[in-house]
């Protein structure tokens, strides 16, 4: 297939047009509140996110009749629409060559550890009929002359559960859910930045009533920062996970998650530690994930001094070129760093060598019209000479030309088409890169329905910490589908959302309203500019991929001091359309001691290597002696497999974080479902649990 053949294919599938949405729902009425005119909004259920899941999750609600609105801090702007790889993956069941086996598919969901058994069963068993209802609504998933679907091996992946609309699989998502949201009717608040949780009740019994938030919409003289109120009995957290948590990211700007918003509001979170970091381009540009075909073209990857010196640096960590280059062509199903494929020459150790590249101050470059360069005193390069699986996989895919460019133009033209749509021509130069933070797996803490700690609040999508310390790729798309779905079935079976919430909670907002407005104090020494510096260069410097209890330390010591001086001082903001930011970095200085107290728990303990980290230790396992030498610094402390077993538990009581750690949710495997005796339970809810957890 040719460029200019599939050009109307391209398009469709490289430059998604997002629909025009309709306007916005009036206020009810409005209130005094702290001397501020606020507009009041009801809804039977507010969701906070417009991404993959949130999007779900409403759609849901309205097919089954319960009031729902979104609120959205950019439309069209977060993760999920703007986020991608060269085929983004929609991972779930129904394999060409197994069929829908879904207690093996949970087994892979849940193989990292620190995972609920049960939450993986629900999103294996969720997923088939995800990706049916995504079809009708119009995702254009490929398929073969029969009509089954394509399918390929994704990380953490042995089976090839991988299916891809192209590189905005995500954004495609999107699309059709939200053709389908507006189509429904649903209300969007767009520019609605949600601020703080409303609850009412004793400590031990609280419930979610409402939202605070902040509306450019709603600006006014009487209300010069905009604050509006959203009374609901439902709320649904699923503004994604907290991009901005690193200096070093592939999330694009502005994605703060929900997490310190869940954190001020005392509910739980779990899996902190948790995280992905991978190779991608820089926010700084066009923000993508440079995993699949774009490495398994194996391009030339190589550094660039201050002095314009150029560096084949990958030589030194590899024995071969045959080595080095098939551990280049892993990356493409084995993205994600993780510790033990430092081991062994593996594929992780071109993450670290990357590291260590811009720790040296170094810029990264692949260069796709150049093959590998050879290792010293090996011989070149040679598609007649690389590792068995490499050679297969490039055979099966018709993969034989000689240079990266044409390589990847056969095996995916699309993740050309696409660099090509952001200004950056990756045929005609090398691409800049780097390992960068790509995704959160802990989060909210949750049960199968998606409910959190704080009644009548549910997570779903990154925002909820459903994954464990690993999970195949793809995975979070589904689990987003599977759990909007599941929250929206419990809410209405609660009866809580049928209607907009008629109460009255002016004292309750009041009270938070005047929390917010003591924040923002124009003589403070903090802004918005000056804290995220702060927690992007720690974060990024000290609990990156690489990290060691002694600096972790460090950094949550200097979090804590950071959050004490927001405290005392609050943030400063020098017109009103910052006073969102400013409130949001807040937040982010929270989640960032949130992330690093675990952490530091974690370490402390004992914990060792996994998932997204090397915790190094001088006493811990040794790195493979490339040729620069050995590589002591990088020894690491490799996993307790007790620690898969649970789950580290993080919660703000208002004073300080507190740290706890709870046992995995099991999953009977030998259990059967019999019709007769299981159907009345359907019947009557008692499914729904409605009285218990």
């Amino acid at each position: 297939m040719s460029i200019d053949v599939a050009q109307d294919i391209l398009d469709a599938l490289t430059d998604v047009d997002m629909p025009r949405l309709k306007p916005e729902r009036e206020p009810f009425e409005t209130a005094n509140l702290a001397g501020i005119t606020v507009p009041v909004y009801r809804a039977g259920c507010v969701v906070v996110g417009s991404g993959a899941a949130g999007l779900r999750a409403a759609v849901e609600l309205k097919r089954r009749g319960d009031d729902v609105v979104i609120l959205s801090q950019s439309a069209w702007g977060g993760t999920s629409a703007c986020s991608g790889s060269d085929k983004q993956t929609l991972h779930t069941a129904n394999t060409a060559d197994q069929g829908d086996n879904y207690k093996a598919m949970a087994r892979a969901i849940r193989a990292g550890g620190a995972m609920d058994e049960d939450t993986a069963y629900v999103e294996a068993i969720g997923s088939g009929r995800m990706m049916a209802s995504l079809q009708y609504l119009g995702l254009p998933l490929p398929q073969n002359p029969l009509g089954g679907t394509l399918r390929y091996q994704t990380d953490h992946d042995e089976v090839g559960r991988a299916t891809s609309c192209g590189p905005r699989t995500s954004r495609l998502m999107v699309k059709v859910l939200a053709e389908e949201a507006i189509r429904l009717d649903i209300p969007f608040y767009n520019h609605t930045t949600a601020l703080q949780i409303l609850m009412e009740g004793a400590q031990d019994a609280r419930r979610a009533v409402g939202v605070v938030a902040i509306r450019a919409h709603d600006r006014t003289e009487a209300n010069p920062l905009g604050i509006a109120l959203f009374a609901s009995q439902v709320i649904v957290l699923a503004a994604g996970g907290p991009g901005e948590l690193y200096r070093d990211s592939v999330y694009p700007n502005g994605c703060f998650g929900s997490l310190g918003l869940a954190l001020e509001a005392g509910i739980e979170l779990v899996n902190l530690t948790e995280s992905q970091f991978g190779i991608g381009t820089r926010r700084e540009g066009f923000p993508w994930n440079l995993s699949g075909t774009y490495v398994q073209a194996m391009p030339h990857i190589y550094s660039v001094d201050a002095e314009g010196q150029e560096h084949h640096f990958l030589a030194d960590h590899y024995r071969s070129t045959q080595e080095l280059a098939s551990n280049v062509f892993r990356k493409g199903y084995q993205w994600p760093f993780h510790s033990t494929r430092m081991l062994d020459f593996g594929s992780s150790l071109v993450d670290l060598a990357i590291y260590r590249e811009t720790a040296a101050g170094r810029r990264v470059f692949m260069d796709f019209n150049r093959n590998p360069l050879p290792v010293a005193g090996d011989l070149p390069f040679d598609l007649g000479r690389l590792d068995d699986d490499v050679t297969a996989y490039l055979s099966n895919a018709g993969a034989g030309q000689t240079l990266p460019i044409d390589r990847l133009r056969h095996m995916n033209p699309l993740a050309i088409e696409l660099y090509r749509r952001y200004k950056v021509d990756i045929a005609a130069a090398p691409l800049e890169f780097a390992v960068n933070n790509q995704h959160m797996n802990g989060g909210i803490r949750v049960d199968t329905w998606g409910r959190s700690s704080l009644a009548g609040c549910y997570a779903v999508g990154e925002a909820a910490g459903t994954h464990g310390v690993t999970r195949p790729g793809g995975a979070a798309l589904n689990a987003g589908q599977v759990f909007g779905t599941r929250a929206a079935e419990h809410i209405n079976a609660s009866s809580r959302a049928r209607t907009a919430a008629a109460g009255d909670i002016a004292k309750i907002a009041e009270a938070c309203i005047r929390g917010i407005l003591s924040v923002l104090k124009d003589d403070s020494p903090l802004n918005a500019k000056s804290v995220r510096q702060d927690v992007q260069a720690r974060m990024s410097d000290k609990a990156g991929l690489i990290c060691d209890g002694e600096n972790v330390r460090e950094a949550l010591s200097q979090a804590r001091s950071l959050n004490a001086d927001i405290g005392r001082n609050g943030i400063a903001c020098e017109r009103a359309a910052e006073a969102a930011r400013a409130l949001q970095w807040r937040q982010m200085a929270l989640a960032s001691e949130a992330v690093l107290s675990a952490l530091d728990s974690y370490i402390s303990k004992g914990g060792g290597s996994r998932g997204a980290r090397a915790i190094c230790d001088r006493a811990g396992t040794a790195l493979p002696l490339g040729r620069s030498g050995p590589l002591e610094e990088f020894r690491f402390r490799e996993e307790n497999a007790s620690d898969r077993h649970q789950q580290i538990v993080v919660r703000w009581d208002g004073e300080a974080l507190q740290i706890s750690t709870r046992p995995n949710r099991t999953f009977d495997e030998t259990s059967r479902s019999f019709f007769e005796r299981d159907w009345p339970a359907w019947l009557t809810g008692r499914i729904y649990d409605l009285d218990g957890r």
